[in-house]
């Protein structure tokens, strides 16, 4: 009897691929490409109901969606969207039966960079999406120590103290847009360990999603450090923060906050090296926001306008740094307007240092101050990073 054909096995990517995912992302990755489908049948219409606009055909008046198609056409775009919701809603309800099974099989798996990697590009990009639609995939904040929790969501301790041989000076290490506390990790070497050993600090990383806005990034953060210091198993004597982008946004933010709070760990904060801190924002930013408005300016390009609408608010807070809840509530982040920003100075009797970088070769003979005040390191010009404004 001849025997049977061995299983063939998955391809390499494939196998690799699967290490990296988690039961439940099943269900967030469902969700995300329901509402994926039902924007890009929102985006069709509205060019299709462009075009007929162009031919003296208006969108049905009175409805909720003017600017969508009526008639036969109408219908069927009304249909898709349906049965789109329909079958999301399906699975969604079939997943949270298997959730308790889905559950146990996360509590067994293995953080991985990549994965970590990913999620943390796209919190970056739809961070405030994800959460306010409670996807899974949706990073909540936590302070870190040797890639455990120390504080839960919610600002809350986590269950156990990893950090048992705790100094009394503390190395805060925060990530910057689209990036996670693993990154701060190279094969062989971690930067805040390093320091840490050599200046005598406990090292503690924030992780956190930063695609919502960095005020209210800076005000989770200011209430877990106020846990996270009433805590700490030695007297603390001194906070000292490593920002790399965003971040430094971040703990100014934060900073700012537990003062007007006359939060306890205020006192404690003593210095801030910022690397590459937009403190005046990205021109990057700046001309994906004018993009909005080229895009918005005929009924051909502005349903086109809703892809770059989908940018997070922590982007989106990058065009000129703001770092406080004033700067953007009330205003439609997406609307051209000049920097309008509260003035914010650096926190008092904190010793802060900038590292700036340019991509700029010094000696080339077409570098020079255009090149530094636009490109910088490609993403944050050098006055910005340094802190430098013509009015402030």
């Amino acid at each position: 009897m001849a025997e049977p054909a061995a299983r063939p096995k998955p391809p390499k990517r494939l196998s690799e691929a699967r290490k990296h995912l988690r039961a439940s992302d099943l269900a967030a990755v469902a969700q995300l490409a329901t509402q994926a489908t039902v924007g890009i049948t929102h985006m069709a219409e509205g060019v299709h109901q462009s075009v007929w606009g162009t031919l003296g055909v208006s969108g049905p008046a009175g409805t909720a969606n003017p600017a969508g198609t009526g008639g036969l056409t109408g219908l069927i775009y009304s249909a898709v969207r349906g049965i789109t919701q329909l079958v999301g809603k399906g699975l969604g309800a079939s997943l949270r039966q298997l959730q308790p099974l889905l559950d146990a099989a996360d509590r067994q798996a293995v953080e991985t960079p990549e994965r970590e990697a990913v999620l943390a590009a796209l919190n970056g990009v739809l961070g405030d999406h994800l959460r306010s639609t409670q996807n899974p995939l949706a990073t909540p904040m936590t302070l870190r120590y040797e890639g455990r929790p120390l504080t839960a969501e919610g600002a809350g301790i986590a269950d156990g103290w990893p950090a048992p041989n705790a100094t009394g000076k503390i190395l805060l290490l925060i990530h910057g847009l689209c990036m996670n506390d693993l990154q701060w990790s190279t094969p062989g070497y971690n930067h805040g360990s390093a320091l840490a050993a050599g200046l005598g600090y406990t090292p503690v990383y924030l992780r956190y999603n930063s695609g919502l806005h960095i005020s209210e990034n800076g005000l989770e953060l200011a209430r877990q450090l106020d846990v996270l210091l009433a805590a700490w198993p030695a007297p603390v004597t001194e906070l000292c923060v490593v920002a790399h982008s965003m971040g430094g946004l971040v703990i100014r933010s934060a900073a700012q906050l537990a003062e007007r709070d006359l939060l306890p760990w205020r006192q404690h904060l003593k210095s801030i090296v910022f690397l590459g801190t937009p403190h005046h924002g990205a021109p990057l930013e700046r001309a994906g926001n004018g993009l909005d408005v080229i895009l918005g300016s005929t009924p051909y390009s502005r349903p086109f306008a809703k892809l770059g609408h989908m940018r997070s608010a922590g982007i989106t807070d990058l065009r000129y740094g703001h770092v406080m809840q004033a700067d953007w509530l009330g205003h439609d982040r997406f609307h051209k307007r000049p920097d309008s920003r509260l003035h914010v100075p650096l926190p008092e009797g904190v010793a802060c240092y900038t590292v700036a970088a340019t991509l700029a070769d010094k000696w080339a003979p077409k570098s020079g101050a255009i090149t530094d005040n636009v490109v910088g390191d490609g993403l944050v010009p050098l006055p910005s990073a340094l802190g430098h404004h013509n009015q402030r």
